[in-house]
């Protein structure tokens, strides 16, 4: 998916969806972060040619969304947030009803549904009303229909919505498995743990606008705390914070030997630029470590700075 200055604005532009929303979305497994009401639904809805943009435009599986809308769309799956699903239709009915809607003929959308219907976990559930699933179940019919007409492109919007612990894990090695079948998806949540666990890319959004995107390994390189062991005179801490600072590294002392050392933006180099001034200073060093850093780390950074 490629977006370029995508905008969307209601009420005569007093109230802005997106806005200058650029960004180039790898095919694989792609986590879109943010809170609600960030825009990640929006976002899906103009990849569907369900909304127009009012600036800018959109490009999906190679598509023009504004000139193939119905091209795209063939393209796709799509997993509402919303509960949306006929409580009086079975799990089979409804899977195969989406099979026949993509173009597939009656019996191997019937063929389809079994499959993906078995994929998902409910095989010996397919023939039961909708009504009587749980929460979990109605999830995954959800993905079930999404998958029905092998597309190139998934989206799914908060698919552990309402899951116990139990059912979450579940839904999450369920996508993590869509990559063994050649489909991309883009997860949009608002649950980062869930993206860092199964997704390979992130974008973050909030408010709208972009926040960050790219390769999850390279974005939690941006971000972190080092923490230095030093020694060789009493004012150590202090002698190597002034060097820092003069590299313009920040730092906050922990105690007569230790002080932890803000990374964030400076990768790699930032080891060899504690090193070179521990040297300098004429500090002994006694140890290096890194703490844990995660995608929330990064999403509060970016959004908060």
């Amino acid at each position: 998916m490629r977006a370029a200055g995508l905008g969307l604005t209601y009420a005569g532009g007093h109230i802005t969806a997106l806005s200058d929303f650029t960004v180039d979305i790898p095919a694989g497994s792609v986590g879109l972060v943010g809170a609600n009401g960030a825009g990640k639904t929006t976002l899906f809805r103009l990849m569907l040619g369900l909304l127009r943009p009012t600036a800018g435009h959109i490009q999906v599986a190679g598509r023009d969304v504004a000139t193939d809308p119905v091209g795209v769309r063939s393209r796709l799956g799509y997993m509402p947030e919303h509960d949306c699903l006929p409580l009086d239709q079975s799990a089979s009915d409804v899977v195969s009803t989406f099979g026949e809607l993509a173009g597939l003929p009656t019996r191997a959308a019937r063929q389809r549904a079994s499959d993906v219907l078995d994929l998902v976990g409910l095989d010996e559930a397919r023939f039961r009303p909708i009504g009587g699933f749980s929460t979990g179940m109605r999830q995954r019919t959800k993905l079930a229909q999404a998958l029905v007409a092998d597309p190139a492109l998934v989206l799914l919007d908060e698919p552990t919505a309402g899951l116990d612990p139990m059912g979450r894990e579940e839904m999450l090695e369920l996508v993590g498995r869509l990559a063994g079948f050649g489909i991309s998806v883009i997860l949009a949540t608002h649950l980062l743990d869930d993206v860092q666990r199964v997704c390979e890319h992130v974008v973050m959004i909030d408010r709208g606008r972009l926040v960050r995107a790219g390769p999850i390994e390279a974005l939690l390189q941006t971000i972190g705390v080092m923490r230095v062991e030093v020694g060789g005179r009493d004012d150590a801490v202090a002698v190597l914070a002034q060097a820092l600072a003069a590299k313009g590294l920040a730092s906050t002392a922990v105690d007569a030997h230790h002080l932890d050392v803000d990374t964030s933006r400076h990768g790699d180099e930032a080891f060899d630029s504690v090193r070179d001034a521990v040297a300098d200073a004429g500090l002994r060093l006694y140890a290096l470590s890194t703490q844990h850093r995660s995608l929330d780390d990064v999403f509060i950074q970016e959004a908060y700075r």
